[in-house]
Order: C-alpha cells, then structure tokens, then sequence
C-alpha cells in the first residue's frame, strides 16, 4: 500500500473544475494507475480525500492506493508543475506498526447514511426496500461514526464523558455523473482514537469506511497525538 499527497492549484481552470465535481476528481484518480485486474491487485483499494486549510488556503489531494501511483497528468492540468511534484511513500512500515492501545489523531471525510424503511403498500404484509438518506444534524452523523468504530477496530477517547470528535465542513455536495445528479451528505469528523482490534484497523485504513468512496469519501488518515490531547476512558 501507498499514501500520497497532491497539491492541487485551485486559480487553474483545471484544478476547479475537479474539485467542482468528485466524479470527475474520481476519473482523474482512477487514471494515475494502470489497469490491473482486482484479482492482481494487494489488500486495499483506491481512496482520496481533498484537505482543505483555511489558514494557508491550500489544497491538497490524499491518495492511499495498493499500487504505487503516478500523478503527472494531476500536477500538469491541475497542480504546480514548476515549484511542488507529488509525495509518494510505503505505508506498509505504519500498517505493521500498529497495535492494541495505540492512540493516534484521525481525520475521516465520509458520508453519514441511514436506511429508511418505506411503509408497506395496502394489501401488502412486508415493506419495501427502503432507500438510503444522508444524516443532516451534528449529532447524527457523531453518533453514525461512534456506532461503526467498533466494527472498524478503534473506539474514540473521551474527555470528561464527551467524545473527543469534531464535526466540520458539512456539505451537500451535487454533481453529474453519467447525465444523472448525484446528492451526497458529507462531513469531516477529526479527532483522537484507540486501537482496540489492530487488523480491523488496518483494514480501515486500507479499504476505508462507509459509502461514496469513489467519491471521495472513506478515506481514514491518522497522526501522532499531541502532548496537548487529553485523552481518557
């Protein structure tokens, strides 16, 4: 597996218009690598993520991916061909580092979905389907990551009972994908996390969590904890 880091120059005309769609961010990402069967692939899949830092005004382009990437066509359309090229490195040396108890930093941008059952039709005795709908409030879209990090192998440290997870940069984002509009509910949740189940971890940090990860969703990104993290039970 690979972790890397794309500066994207949003003045560009190019470097707009993929962040203006993550369907076309997605066909950009899907062709920095060659076409290789699943079947020859490693563990993992492909995911991105675009940071954005308010304070710097950067805009940087995450990708963990199971081959190693070439990001030439990003940097030259949408990038800083003449001052910054890309950062490439293994992340095996992290993946098999980790351990129960580590704490570390996250950052995870994801869409926060719930099913809703549809009532039955008359005459009818089960209901159908159901479909699927975006969490809207801070507190729902808390509570759909505190409900899946079990599953994933992490459980998010508290200070004071109260979970240390923050919610930002909440979006509604719409965009075109094959002549049809895609409608995704997004949100970044940073905070401070446990290991509790290292290879359900590590599976998280290859596969990602929850939907829309072509889409730029469900990519988890740890660092470090600060002196200044409280953390406690």
């Amino acid at each position: 597996m690979f972790i890397s880091r794309i500066p994207l120059n949003t003045a560009r005309y190019e470097g707009h218009q993929l962040l203006s769609s993550p369907y076309k961010l997605h066909s950009a990402v899907e062709h920095c690598f060659p076409p290789v069967p699943d079947a020859g692939r490693s563990e993992g899949r492909i995911l991105w993520r675009v940071d954005v830092s308010q304070e710097r005004k950067a805009v940087w382009l995450y990708v963990v991916s199971p081959l190693k990437p070439d990001f030439t066509h990003i940097i030259e359309q949408a990038g800083w061909p003449l001052y910054h090229e890309w950062e490439c490195k293994d992340y095996s040396p992290l993946l098999n580092s980790l351990t129960q108890g580590q704490h570390w930093r996250f950052r995870l941008r994801a869409n926060p979905v719930h099913k809703v059952p549809s009532k039955p039709r008359d005459g009818a005795k089960d209901a159908l389907a159901g479909s699927i709908q975006g969490h809207v409030t801070v507190a729902q879209q808390e509570q759909w990551l505190l409900n899946r990090a079990g599953k994933h192998g992490f459980r998010i440290l508290t200070d004071h009972e109260v979970p240390q997870v923050a919610v930002a940069q909440r979006q509604k984002q719409r965009f075109l994908r094959q002549g049809k509009t895609v409608t995704l509910n997004t949100a970044q949740f940073d905070g401070v996390l446990e290991v509790i189940d290292a290879g359900a971890f590590r599976s998280a940090l290859c596969n990602g969590i929850g939907r829309a990860k072509g889409f730029g969703c469900g990519l988890l990104t740890i660092s470090q904890v600060l002196q200044r993290d409280t953390t406690t039970a």
